[in-house]
């Protein structure tokens, strides 16, 4: 399936940088004879459940894995071969950072698993390039349809995809049905979710806060599907899987099936946006059986591990598609009815910042 209008990932310019991109500061190259070691892989966000969920994949195949977040104490970084501090996306010396940290440690691509930071690295994909990183970043207008909720609802409605109606400011309120939802137009999962049942109280909420959006509330069951889109705008694979349990917008509990609805409603959606590369579809199939869609996060998910467990190998397609960028990848194929429980795992690491052994797992002397 190709999704349409899409537009392949490649630099703006094949001859030379971004004209709107500032040149970060590029890596002094190798010394002659210096021993060279096997390329590793930059996870970024190896604090949040979809960079962790990366850094173990990638581990599990066999890839060295350099562990990247704002956070020095993130999980993923005690799980990964190395690990490093990097500035939020917002920092004007993130580019830099992350360019020094990949010459570092020998990286030579990158799977950045944090939206907001998308819209930085895309513009200066050139540089990146001429600095050994490879990388595989959707569009910049892509991104910022699917990180506002607002701008993603109207082109959605645009497009005819099913979608809440959507109000962004009291006088386009009328049009817009209740039971309501109201939540912050940027963010990510729960944060500052809002479900109102009485207008004057959405009234309400609006005025005291333009960054919010109000929609109808949908009903039925709530879905999640994975989804990888190739470069070309074909449609790779659809993983959906029911949300059975969620805490704090994370799903806990997830069954994957099988659905013509919800797969096209997802590549509908995706073409809307214009999207390459790994894409997360929330909604809800309705009572009579139709499906809407939510939102869109342009970024692996959280819910990753069950796309994996279910047979459909999304990460290791997308390093594929960073180091072959000409590579035809193949359609990937999972099984309905795998099921997760997801428990809380520790890391350890001692007062040097070295790992500790997990106590549940290792021989603990007596």
């Amino acid at each position: 399936m190709t999704l349409a209008p899409t537009r392949p990932d490649a630099p703006a310019r094949p001859d030379g940088p971004p004209r709107s991109s500032a040149r970060p500061a590029l890596p002094a190259a190798p010394r002659a004879g210096a021993h060279r070691r096997r390329a590793a892989v930059l996870v970024t966000g190896a604090g949040g459940p979809a960079g962790v969920a990366v850094v173990r994949r990638l581990l599990a195949a066999g890839e060295r894995v350099v562990a990247a977040d704002a956070d020095p104490r993130a999980a993923g970084a005690a799980l990964a071969d190395a690990a490093v501090v990097l500035p939020r996306a917002d920092d004007p010396g993130f580019v830099d950072a992350l360019v020094a940290a990949a010459a570092a440690h020998g990286v030579d691509a990158l799977v950045p698993t944090v939206a907001e930071e998308l819209a930085v690295l895309r513009p200066v994909a050139f540089w990146l390039s001429a600095a050994g990183i490879s990388s595989w970043l959707p569009d910049v207008p892509a991104v910022e349809l699917c990180c506002d909720k607002a701008l993603f609802a109207r082109r959605m409605a645009e497009c005819g995809v099913p979608h809440p109606v959507t109000a962004a400011a009291v006088d386009e309120l009328d049009d817009v049905v209740g039971p309501w939802v109201v939540k912050p137009r940027t963010g990510r999962g729960s944060r500052g979710v809002q479900l109102v049942d009485r207008r004057a109280d959405v009234v309400a909420a609006l005025h005291a806060d333009a960054a919010l959006v109000a929609q109808t509330r949908l009903t039925g069951r709530e879905f999640t599907a994975d989804a990888l889109v190739a470069r070309d705008g074909e449609l790779l694979t659809v993983v959906p899987r029911w949300r059975d349990e969620t805490k704090a917008g994370i799903s806990v509990k997830g069954t994957t099936f099988d659905s013509e609805e919800v797969t096209g409603l997802v590549a509908a959606t995706l073409a809307a946006v214009g999207l390459t590369g790994p894409a997360n579809v929330q909604g809800f199939v309705g009572p009579d059986g139709r499906a809407a869609v939510m939102e869109v996060n342009p970024r692996f998910s959280g819910g990753l591990p069950l796309t994996l467990a279910a047979g459909a190998d999304v990460v290791s397609a997308y390093l594929t598609g960073i180091r072959n960028p000409g590579t035809r990848l193949a359609p990937l194929h999972f099984t309905p009815g795998v099921s997760m429980s997801r428990y809380f795992a520790e890391t350890y690491t001692g007062p040097d910042g070295r790992p500790v052994a997990d106590p549940c797992t290792a021989a603990v002397p007596a």
